[in-house]
């Protein structure tokens, strides 16, 4: 675990609206609605400072994260190679020099870190992003869109890597660059300039309001899952890395072509079947929206996804990178290209991440696209499906389904024997409300007097206070008072796993939530811990994934 420094349903094609950067791969000086989709991780937009272009190493897109996790091991292991000669400390050096590096959480909202596990373990959360920006003269020239030089950044690319405390599975969830949600207020870290907090907006533009920190603070408002670094590249990065990667097998259903009568397309060109690509053909298989499907940002993420589990594959099938000229390649190619939080700025901590990710066998990666719901052009989160997705991962449950039963020792009955009922002191508060509905008037009281007739001599109920709880709970400060709480949640039906301390109460507390508005019984709710199947799951070992081919674009 690398707690300390490395803690880690719609098939409508989309419509574009004037003024969005998309470009052409092969014609720079035509809009294409393809690029900015895919964009490569970059931070800069404004200036160069946001992208880092200005080292003129291609960088890499969205979809090359996983590889790019694997790719840093190796560009450690070069380090470590090159330090058993003497210049080794000063190439180390070197490296970190490349690495930029930007502040974590631009927003105001702090999101707590989850709770370890019985082995001490936490799971690990990165925020992968793919920024559009066309700020150097490499950048224009794999973007096209000459019009857009020097604009404002878009996080075009987002994916929420989660890697399960125990390190035995890994999520991905990404998220379209449409997706219309609230980002909070964010301050820029360089100029000091305040965005204040906008709704209904693009999650792409989150990029532009002070940096990467500000998509990561959007992401952890939306989805309450604490995130604890971030990595960005821009378009020159994913050539370059896919370049030092080497071949990366690609499969479509037909001949394809992505470019209409207009010019609009990422300019790939395969034959059907299996093809191996790299370097710009791996950046137009990952920009590619004309072409695949029915033309959405949503197919699009299909094929990250696919690349992704290719790379991934490839990396730990052909473990070949052992030349220390093609590891210093690497490695300068991996650190030119990223940019990262401070807490993952110096080589040795990018490797710390890379051995941790390696843990994972591709049979338990699962690659998942939020559910979402069209509004107009755009999309939503899905009522239900998105939220039930951002649980399974702010709760570690892998979406693969193949979690071992859970020996709950949390339902284990306490040593601390209870007290007689009617001495035990019982505070009853409405947590009834939730985000769309009100609290239940009286319900604490309602509550309390279920505990007065249960011989709870000592209830009363809190009638000034109202909180938002999803789950009932009963909460004690101290372990010699554990065993009075869970006679509370025994006599009430509460199942012990919600029965928990906190520093936040001064006696034995019970917070009745949204999950019994009503009824004297408590029922236990059986969640339903699957991966919804609007999230469009694809495993990591899945060899058979293909592109299908849109008619409009073969050849």
């Amino acid at each position: 675990m690398v707690r300390s420094d490395v803690r880690g349903d719609g098939g409508r094609p989309r419509v574009e609206e004037p003024g969005e950067p998309d470009g052409d791969l092969e014609r720079p000086e035509e809009s294409s609605g393809e690029d900015a989709d895919v964009r490569v991780p970059q931070q800069r937009g404004r200036g160069a400072r946001r992208g880092g272009g200005g080292r003129g190493r291609p960088k890499t897109t969205g979809r090359p994260r996983r590889r790019r996790a694997l790719r840093w091991s190796a560009s450690v292991l070069a380090v470590v190679i090159l330090g058993t000669a003497g210049a080794g400390y000063l190439y180390y050096q070197h490296l970190n020099g490349n690495i930029k590096k930007e502040k974590l959480n631009l927003g105001d909202t702090k999101i707590a870190e989850p709770t370890p596990n019985a082995a001490g373990q936490t799971p690990l959360n990165i925020l992968l992003i793919g920024s559009d920006a066309r700020d150097t003269e490499e950048n224009q020239k794999l973007g096209g869109a000459r019009e857009t030089f020097g604009a404002t950044p878009l996080a075009d690319v987002q994916m929420l890597v989660h890697l399960s405390a125990d390190r035995t599975n890994m999520s991905v969830v990404s998220m379209p660059r449409d997706t219309l949600l609230d980002i909070p207020k964010c301050t820029d870290p360089d100029s000091g300039e305040v965005y204040e907090a906008s709704s209904t907006t693009m999650t792409n533009q989150s990029l532009g309001r002070g940096g990467p920190g500000c998509t990561v603070a959007a992401w952890q408002e939306l989805t309450g899952i604490h995130i604890d670094h971030f990595m960005m590249v821009d378009f020159a990065g994913v050539v370059s890395m896919a370049d030092a990667i080497g071949g990366v097998p690609v499969c479509v259903t037909d001949n394809i072509e992505s470019k209409d009568s207009q010019g609009h397309g990422s300019g790939l060109k395969l034959e059907k079947g299996t093809t191996y690509i790299q370097g710009e053909q791996a950046l137009q298989w990952l920009r590619t929206r004309y072409g695949f499907e029915d033309g959405s940002d949503i197919a699009r993420a299909k094929a990250q996804h696919m690349y992704m589990n290719s790379m991934v594959r490839q990396l730990r099938e052909n473990a070949t990178i052992t030349n220390p000229n093609k590891l210093r390649k690497l490695a300068e190619e991996a650190t030119e290209a990223l940019t990262v939080d401070e807490g993952l700025g110096t080589v040795t901590k990018l490797y710390d991440l890379s051995t941790e990710l390696r843990k994972v066998e591709p049979a338990r990666i699962t690659m998942t696209t939020m559910p979402y719901t069209y509004v107009g052009a755009r999309v939503v989160p899905k009522e239900g499906d998105a939220e039930k997705l951002f649980r399974l991962v702010r709760e570690d449950i892998a979406l693969d389904g193949k979690d071992k039963k859970k020996t709950t020792t949390e339902d284990e009955t306490s040593d601390d024997p209870a007290a007689a009922k009617d001495e035990i002191g019982v505070l009853v508060q409405n947590g009834t409300m939730t985000s769309s509905l009100g609290p239940v008037s009286g319900r604490a009281h309602t509550v309390s007097q279920l505990l007065l007739e249960d011989g709870f001599a000592k209830a009363s109920s809190d009638t000034t206070t109202a909180t938002v709880e999803d789950k009932t709970v009963v909460r004690y400060p101290s372990a010699e008072l554990e065993g009075d709480a869970q006679a509370v949640a025994e006599a009430l039906g509460i199942p012990l796993s919600q029965v928990e301390k906190s520093t936040n109460v001064s006696g034995v507390t019970l917070i009745v939530g949204a999950d019994w508005r009503e009824g004297k019984a408590y029922e236990v709710e059986k969640e339903d811990d699957s991966t919804p199947k609007s999230a469009d799951a694809l495993n990591g070992a899945n060899k058979k994934a293909c592109m299908e081919v849109n008619p409009n674009f073969t050849w």
